[in-house]
C-alpha cells in the first residue's frame, strides 16, 4: 500500500491546480466590474488543449450532449465542466503520465467528459495500466483513443489483462476494441479462458452478452450438432447470437423443404457454413433456383457444399457460370468440370486459369466476364 501511495503521489501532485491560469479571460474595456467571466468550455479547449475554434465548438457540443444523456439536472448543475479546476487537473495528470499536448488534444476530443472525471480514479487507473499491465505511454494513448469512455467509467485493468491473455497481445485487443468498445464493459464473472476461447475473435460483441444468454448460445450450437471441438464452433455461436431460436428453426425447415434434406444434413451444412442461417429465404431461394436450374446441380450437392449459398449470385455465381458455359461450348473446357470447383477459386486464380489463358482463342471473354460481373450478362462472346 505504501509503495502504491508513493507511485501515485507524483501523478496526483502533477494534477493539482496550476499556479497560473492557462485559459485567457476576455476583458471588457468599458466595464469597471471585476467579476470573472463565466467559464466557457469551448474557449478552454482552444486555450488549454490547442483545438481549433471550429473543432472546440463541436467537441464542446458533444460534451454537453453526452452529459445530458447520462446525468440528471442536479448532477449537471454540479458538473465539473463548469469551471477550469477539474479540467486543469485532468490535463496536468495526463501530461504527467507522459502524454504530449497533441495526445491530450486527441484524447479530450474523443471523449471530452474525461475532463469531469475523478482525478484520483483516473490517476489510479493510468498508474495500473503502466505498472500492472505494462503499457507504454504510446499504448496508453492508443487505448484512450479507442476506448476513452471506458477508463472514465470503470477500472478496466482486470478485463484488459484477461483480454490480452485471450487475444495474445495488446495489439490484437485494440483490433477487437475497434470492432466493439463495449468489450471493456462486459461481465466475465464465472467464465474461464477455456469457455471464452470458444467465441469468435472476429465477433467480440458476443462477449458483451450476459452469462445466461451466452450459455444458451453455446448450448444451441451443441444441440444443432456442432461440438465445441469443431473449428467452426465459435462461428456457429456468433451466428446463433444474432438469430433467435425461432428464426433458426424456421431456417432449418426452409432448407429441408427446398433441398429435400434431413435435419442432420442441414446441421452438417450449418457446421460448414454458419452464415447461411443469416440469409433471407428470398435470397437463398434465388441462389438455389439458379444452381439447380442453370448450373444443373443436384440439391444434395448443394447441401454438401453450402459455401455456394454464401457467394453472391450476381457477382460470383452468374458470371463464373457464364465463363464456364462459353469455354465448354468452344471445346476449351471439359464438360464434366464441376461448377463448384470453378466457383470456389479465388478471383485472381480464376481469371488466370479460365480467362487470361484464353484471351487469344476467345477474344472478348475478359470484357464479357466484366460485363456479367456488373450485372449485364451477354448472350455469348
Amino acid at each position: 500500500m505504501l509503495r502504491l501511495k508513493n507511485r501515485l503521489l507524483p501523478l496526483l501532485r502533477a494534477a493539482s491546480p496550476l499556479p497560473a491560469p492557462i485559459h485567457p479571460r476576455p476583458c471588457c474595456l468599458l466595464s469597471t466590474s471585476t467579476s470573472p467571466a463565466p467559464f466557457s468550455l469551448e474557449d478552454y479547449l482552444v486555450a488549454s488543449c490547442g483545438l481549433a475554434p471550429a473543432q472546440a465548438r463541436e467537441v464542446s457540443k458533444k460534451a454537453f450532449r453526452d452529459l445530458s444523456r447520462e446525468s440528471n439536472k442536479e448532477e449537471i448543475s454540479r458538473s465539473r465542466l463548469f469551471s477550469a479546476s477539474n479540467p486543469d487537473a485532468i490535463i496536468t495528470l495526463l501530461a504527467g503520465a507522459g502524454l504530449s499536448r497533441a495526445d491530450i488534444a486527441a484524447v479530450v476530443s474523443a471523449n471530452p467528459l474525461l475532463l469531469r472525471a475523478s482525478v484520483k480514479n483516473i490517476a489510479l487507473r493510468i498508474l495500473a495500466l503502466r505498472d500492472r499491465v505494462g503499457l507504454s505511454t504510446p499504448q496508453i494513448v492508443r487505448l484512450l483513443l479507442v476506448g476513452p469512455d471506458a477508463i472514465r467509467r470503470s477500472d478496466v485493468v482486470p478485463k484488459l489483462e484477461f483480454f490480452i491473455s485471450f487475444y495474445g497481445s495488446f495489439e490484437q485487443v485494440l483490433v477487437a476494441l475497434k470492432r466493439n468498445i463495449r468489450l471493456l464493459n462486459s461481465s466475465l464473472e464465472g467464465w474461464g479462458v477455456r469457455d471464452i476461447a470458444q467465441l469468435c475473435s472476429n465477433n467480440p460483441w458476443v462477449l458483451t452478452f450476459n452469462l445466461e444468454r451466452l450459455k444458451e448460445c453455446l448450448l444451441r450450437a451443441e444441440e444443432i450438432g456442432v461440438p465445441p471441438t469443431s473449428r467452426m464452433f465459435r462461428h456457429v455461436v456468433a451466428t446463433l447470437a444474432c438469430n433467435s431460436k425461432e428464426k433458426v428453426a424456421a431456417k432449418f425447415e426452409f432448407f429441408k423443404m427446398t433441398l429435400g434434406c434431413s435435419e442432420s444434413e442441414v446441421s452438417t451444412a450449418v457446421s460448414k457454413m454458419p452464415a447461411i442461417l443469416g440469409f433471407s429465404d428470398k435470397i437463398l431461394l434465388r441462389k438455389i433456383k439458379f444452381l439447380v436450374n442453370e448450373a444443373a446441380m443436384e440439391p444434395q450437392n448443394i447441401v454438401e457444399r453450402p459455401v455456394l449459398l454464401a457467394y453472391s449470385l450476381e457477382k460470383r455465381l452468374v458470371p463464373r457460370h457464364y465463363v464456364m458455359k462459353v469455354l465448354q461450348e468452344k471445346g476449351l473446357l471439359n464438360s464434366n468440370k464441376e461448377f463448384v470447383t470453378i466457383t470456389t477459386l479465388g478471383e485472381k486464380t480464376f481469371k488466370s486459369k479460365f480467362i487470361d489463358c484464353h484471351k487469344d482463342s476467345v477474344p472478348g471473354l475478359a470484357d464479357a466476364y466484366a460485363a456479367a460481373h456488373a450485372g449485364v450478362v451477354p448472350s455469348r462472346v
